[in-house]
């Protein structure tokens, strides 16, 4: 049962996911099968001085163009538009992005303004004066993009991305399904070379915007397949990152990929509203923010999410008591609630030096963003936010 009706699209993307040592030899060959000669890889400066990349220089050989390392944590317009100017100077024709969501999110952005002849203000999606968000079809062809994983995120597949103005903050949201990843390859070395707190803040990310998608009613029965297992794996694997058993970082990189399909389909939610404009603002991840905000907006959601909490109480237990066939909405936060607080060393804003009087500001910013018209429940004002950003505090 999706919400209680049971008419619903689910249109499913082309996915190619090659995990193992020898994963690279998947990628030569996917590189030829999309006729590219001359990949450059995204990536942060630390990845970029690393001995790990070598393992993909020597594996793609001739076919390995050349590094920019101009991923940047939010994703400033500045490191991609030096991203862009790379791809020039090596002749790119196609995209290798290692890294998380940073280099995700960079890797597409410079391949959509690589190849659109107009400035990023008259690209991307923005609100109409009817306070409709428009977003401009994105005619020209894009360089093929790839994905070399180290930590957690849904953005490996997904189509959208936003950049900020490093001085005004400013987000603009890009979208075009042409810049799609061809590709993930899921090597256990590169998984091995992120620092433990990042993969943590990364999966902590994924684990609070799957949740937020379970319960949308706009979640279909394929996308609850695929947010439930990834909760499932998250919640078994997210606070094991120091166990020498091996499959930990492999199943927190398989649990993103599986959410951030299924989050395509049911949309984002409120908390990643807020923490797409508390996280730039603070230059706190997205996970720990999230973390903070997702019970405030799970309890302003509640009256639209009833089945969706059943689906999200069976994927973390399966113990919950049912109540006329509905889960308490209560007991549901209270879990969710508890699971964060044992992950995520942060718990109130205040926490993150987010300071009351930049409220006004984070509301704006995120009534701004296109999100915002997916929650389940409307967000009409700006003083909804406030009032949440208040009880998060």
């Amino acid at each position: 049962m999706t919400s209680g009706n049971a008419s619903f699209q689910h249109i499913s993307p082309e996915l190619r996911v090659y995990s193992g040592v020898d994963c690279f030899d998947g990628l030569k060959r996917e590189l030829a099968r999309n006729g590219c000669r001359r990949a450059v890889v995204v990536c942060g400066r630390t990845i970029a001085s690393s001995d790990t990349l070598n393992l993909l220089r020597s594996s793609l050989g001739p076919l390995f163009a050349g590094v920019s390392p101009t991923a940047r944590e939010q994703t400033p317009l500045p490191a991609v538009m030096g991203t862009v100017s790379a791809l020039k100077e090596f002749s790119a024709d196609s995209i290798i992005a290692v890294g998380g969501g940073s280099a995700a999110v960079t890797a597409r952005a410079a391949g959509i303004l690589f190849a659109e002849p107009l400035p990023v203000q008259e690209l991307c999606t923005r609100r109409t004066d009817d306070g409709r968000f428009f977003s401009p079809r994105l005619k020209e062809p894009k360089i093929p993009q790839f994905m070399v994983p180290t930590t957690p995120s849904t953005a490996f597949v997904k189509v959208g991305c936003g950049v900020h103005e490093e001085q005004t903050g400013q987000r603009y949201a890009l979208f075009d399904p042409k810049t799609r990843t061809k590709g993930i390859f899921i090597h256990p070395e590169m998984l091995c070379s992120a620092p433990a707190q990042l993969v943590r803040n990364a999966a902590l990310n994924t684990f609070c915007t799957a949740i937020e998608a379970l319960e949308s009613p706009r979640s279909d029965p394929f996308a609850q397949a695929f947010l439930m297992h990834a909760i499932r794996l998250l919640a078994e694997n997210i606070e094991r990152l120091d166990d020498p058993q091996q499959g930990v970082h492999e199943n927190l990189v398989l649990a993103a990929i599986l959410g951030g399909r299924g989050t395509e389909q049911s949309g984002a939610g409120l908390a990643s509203v807020l923490a797409h404009a508390i996280g730039y603002h603070s230059r706190v991840s997205n996970g720990l923010v999230n973390a903070i905000v997702l019970p405030h907006t799970m309890r302003f959601n509640e009256p639209l999410t009833e089945y969706g909490r059943s689906r999200l109480a069976q994927a973390l237990s399966g113990a919950l008591p049912a109540v006329s066939g509905v889960f308490q909405a209560s007991a549901t936060i209270s879990m969710v609630q508890s699971l964060l607080n044992s992950i995520s060393p942060v718990h109130r804003l205040r926490d993150i030096d987010i300071n009351q009087a930049a409220f006004p500001m984070i509301a704006r910013a995120a009534m701004a963003d296109w999100f915002i018209s997916r929650t389940p429940r409307p967000v009409e004002e700006s003083e909804t936010l406030l009032a949440l950003l208040q009880a998060s505090w």
